[in-house]
């Protein structure tokens, strides 16, 4: 599994919006500046991720984007899955019958896969925040919305 583009600046956007206090909606654009993203392209991804459950839009002047739940209830895997991440990595392999090396090399991949998927599922928004915000302290960095 690799993470595209599309999972990358999901994973930031979300980060993002893990900062505001309250959960109170963020336009698209103040996230694309913040973030240096591409607004048309978040967009994109914000729609895919509301669809999904995990932000909601809210309308008018002071609308935008916010999480859906706590950062807590948000999950990596879920995150991806929403904007069409492959998580396994052996989406169309079928083993040959009369190969036994085939059959192993798929029973591991197959098991890898599963362990892939539950770390992806146990790693959440808030964990993922904590991260880096670990790492920006370690560098000196202030706190700031850049992720």
């Amino acid at each position: 599994m690799k993470l595209t583009t599309r999972g990358h600046y999901s994973v930031k956007a979300l980060l993002d919006l893990a900062l505001e206090p309250a959960h109170k909606a963020v336009s698209v654009s103040r996230i694309a500046t913040r973030q240096s993203l591409p607004s048309p392209y978040l967009e994109k991804l914000l729609i895919d991720l509301r669809r999904a459950g995990i932000v909601e839009s809210v309308r008018g002047p002071q609308g935008g984007y916010r999480l859906a739940r706590p950062p807590r209830q948000i999950f990596l895997g879920q995150i991806l899955e929403a904007v069409g991440e492959t998580i396994d990595p052996l989406p169309r392999h079928t083993p040959q019958t009369d190969q036994a090396e085939d059959w192993v090399t798929f029973a591991v991949w197959h098991r890898l896969s599963h362990k892939l998927k539950e770390a992806l599922y146990s790693i959440s928004l808030e964990d993922l925040y904590f991260d880096a915000r670990s790492w920006q302290a370690a560098q000196g960095d202030d706190v700031s919305y850049m992720v």
